[in-house]
């Protein structure tokens, strides 16, 4: 077993000595949920970078990345948007003060809508857990040289991240995040120019396909344009409703704070994102012959483009910049994957068992029922990802349902006053239906996706998200507007506060 693993494995065990001992300040619900309302902004920048940068990054964009090339860059650019989208309306977020998205929803769209968001959000949070377990077996396994298998890899990566999490709750979270982003970014600032120069420069892209070097690669499916723009849509949408965000806005010491953050964390993530594409397509320039063997189905002899990123840490850099960018690698899975695990568990803490079950639960009760909750949904987590074959699709998939479900009358509750309780319903059930049910279609009638028969293609070649986004915005459109205005009083919380 190599030293890249064992230096690894003791900063796992670092960090969990010192999230045992934050763990005596967690008292009450504000505590669990949202850090005591006490993050500094220097604390709000790293974990939000990390709540956004995972193995979505890491290890599915960097796959995206070798396989497609520059046009990769369409998944992250849509959360770019987002993230300046969401700069203009943190202070209002912050001032607010809740604990979840779903008080939001409630207070413009009854209880019915938090309801319904909490189970939209549960599932798709799961999967996104689900998935950095995935990634986190494949690194350990990779880094390794096989020793570890990928299934214990995924099960060490689970306990990892649920003991981390059910530990301190959200003074974890944020307190983990504030060392792995550290790492995550000087990783990628060292690595990339180190790896841009062995790999060739820029004479080793004639190794690469041509579609490659397009800003659309021309395998994108059916119609190439609107499947590009589809990657676009997911990270966008996914990023201006992710509730991990909206925990850290409610963490912040002050409205101004959780501004200031967002307008730091812009260039964090512009620059961890975009650099890990150059790392994965100068690195696929290096080993393209390889990559192309596990592409047609050699696997013994090929490289998963998965592992861009992790080949180019050990062949690429140097051992010492190389365990950086390893070890940046396994930090996104565990930070986010904690990110992930802690809001489902809050929605169902605070928007199903507080609100509808015992609405008068005592503080020390909430704590310890949030960390049984933690335990099983990381459990549930760790089923679902047994069963992954591709983090992508997966990762794909998850931004898919909860950007089209929860985003659109989410945003409209903070920025549309006509915005009604009705429209906003309609939004949230019309958009999971048409999204799920066009998922589970694939699988019941494979001849309807393109790829005809694969149930990671297209239904009829078109992404799913056109259809299931338009239904979403126009529910909540249409019926906001032939259904009668909410009251002053019932928006007052949300437009009448100074932010």
């Amino acid at each position: 077993m190599n030293w890249y693993l064992y230096l690894i494995l003791a900063y796992i065990l670092i960090l969990m000595g010192f999230n045992f001992y934050r763990s005596k300040k967690v008292k009450n619900q504000d505590d669990m949920m949202v850090a005591g309302r006490s993050l500094s902004v220097k604390v709000m920048v790293f974990t939000l970078i990390c709540t956004w940068i995972g193995s979505g990054t890491f290890i599915a964009g960097a796959e995206f990345a070798a396989k497609a090339g520059w046009s990769a860059l369409w998944l992250p650019a849509g959360a770019w948007f987002g993230i300046i989208v969401i700069y203009f309306l943190a202070a209002k977020i912050r001032t607010f003060g809740k604990y979840t998205i779903g008080d939001i929803l409630e207070v413009r769209y009854g209880k019915f809508a938090r309801l319904f968001g909490a189970f939209a959000l549960i599932v798709s949070f799961t999967a996104i857990v689900s998935y950095q377990f995935k990634a986190g077996g494949y690194i350990l396994n990779v880094i390794s040289d096989n020793q570890i298998s990928v299934e214990t890899g995924q099960f060490l990566a689970a306990m990892f991240v649920i003991i981390f999490t059910a530990t301190a709750g959200m003074i974890a979270v944020a307190y983990t995040d504030l060392p792995n982003g550290i790492i995550i970014l000087l990783a990628c600032f060292i690595a990339t120019p180190i790896v841009v120069y062995n790999a060739g420069g820029a004479a080793a892209m004639q190794s690469l396909p041509s579609d490659h070097l397009r800003v659309i690669n021309q395998q994108f499916g059916e119609f190439p344009v609107l499947k590009a723009v589809s990657y676009f849509l997911a990270t966008m949408l996914l990023l201006m409703g992710v509730q991990s965000m909206y925990q850290k806005f409610y963490s912040a010491k002050t409205p101004k704070d959780a501004r200031t953050a967002v307008s730091l964390w812009v260039i964090g993530t512009i620059f961890v994102e975009t650099v890990v594409v150059v790392i994965a397509v100068f690195a696929a320039s290096k080993f393209w012959p390889q990559i192309k063997a596990f592409l047609a189905g050699d696997t013994a002899n090929g490289m998963d483009p998965a592992s861009i990123v992790i080949q180019a840490g050990r062949s690429l850099v140097p051992p010492y910049i190389g365990v950086l960018l390893i070890g940046a690698a396994c930090a996104v899975v565990i930070s986010t994957g904690m990110n992930y695990l802690l809001s489902p568990t809050t929605n169902i803490m605070r928007d199903i068992y507080q609100q509808f079950i015992n609405p008068d639960a005592d503080q020390r009760t909430m704590v310890v029922l949030q960390k049984i909750v933690i335990v099983l949904i990381g459990v549930l987590a760790y089923l679902l990802c047994t069963k992954l074959t591709s983090v992508l699709e997966m990762s794909y998939f998850a931004y898919t349902i909860y950007g089209v479900a929860i985003t659109p009358a989410l945003i409209a509750a903070l920025s549309w006053k006509r915005a009604t309780k009705a429209g906003g319903l309609a939004s949230i059930i019309s958009g999971s239906i048409v999204a799920f049910g066009l998922y589970l279609a694939g699988f019941i009638w494979p001849s309807i996706m393109v790829p005809h028969g694969d149930p990671n293609g297209d239904p009829f070649g078109l992404p799913l998200i056109y259809p299931a986004f338009i239904v979403s915005l126009a529910s909540l459109v249409i019926v906001s507007l032939v259904t009668k205005p909410p009251k002053k009083e019932e928006i007052k919380e949300l437009f009448t506060k100074e932010t």
